[in-house]
């Protein structure tokens, strides 16, 4: 779903963390100085920072370096804490927190949530419809924390039926609202993106394009 950009260096705990995130489908990366992570944010375009304060003799810095982070680029930041830190005054720098010892599932919890809160109040570049989130500023689409890779047809396609949630759509009138008016495919184009458009976005719990019966497509509005 999202981009992480955790400040603190790439060994123990915090290595293993960032390879669970990982494989739960974030996007990854680490940085430990100012100058580190002025280059990430440049080429990782992150949505949330992962902040480690484990131990005094650190925290200090990280948090001058989480709030000069927080000046230029106004991310979102969940901090990474141990008992020893919990006391420490967090100010609006730090938007959540999660106690040692850091399990995926909570860091996971926290950072969906404060990242969610961050895109409401640009709202008018997302479309979501419950685990199914398309940033249109990014031209992503997620499910959950996964990203889903799609074809531009395929964008184009779920970006159009999702902002028209629950209208029914002919096969002739999709191909001329995502395709154009000068496509000579026929309707079985729509039916093979439909198709693996599906496959991508869809499975035992999620289900958001119906098939209407002789008539064509339209996107769930309980979802």
């Amino acid at each position: 779903m999202f981009r992480v950009l955790i400040l603190a260096e790439e060994t123990g705990r915090i290595k293993e963390l960032g390879a669970e995130l990982a494989e739960a489908g974030l996007i990854c990366g680490f940085c430990a100085t100012v100058d580190e992570a002025s280059q990430r944010l440049s080429e990782l375009a992150p949505d949330l920072m992962l902040v480690l304060l484990d131990d005094m003799t650190q925290a200090l810095k990280v948090m001058t370096m989480t709030r000069s982070l927080k000046q230029r680029s106004n991310l979102p930041a969940v901090a990474l804490v141990s008992q020893e830190t919990l006391s420490l005054d967090f100010d609006r720098s730090i938007d959540d927190f999660v106690v040692a010892p850091w399990g995926l599932n909570e860091v996971l919890a926290r950072a969906k949530r404060v990242v969610r809160r961050d895109y409401d109040s640009a709202d008018s570049e997302i479309i979501r419809c419950g685990d199914l989130v398309i940033d249109l500023a990014r031209c992503e689409v997620s499910v959950g924390v996964r990203l889903v890779s799609l074809t531009f047809k395929e964008y184009e396609l779920l970006r159009f039926l999702a902002s028209n949630r629950g209208r029914v759509f002919s096969r002739e009138a999709l191909l001329n609202s995502v395709w154009g008016y000068d496509y000579y495919g026929g309707d079985r184009t729509v039916d093979v993106c439909i198709r693996r458009l599906r496959s991508k976005i869809e499975d035992a719990t999620h289900s958001f394009i119906r098939t209407v019966r002789n008539i064509g497509y339209c996107f769930r509005e309980d979802e």
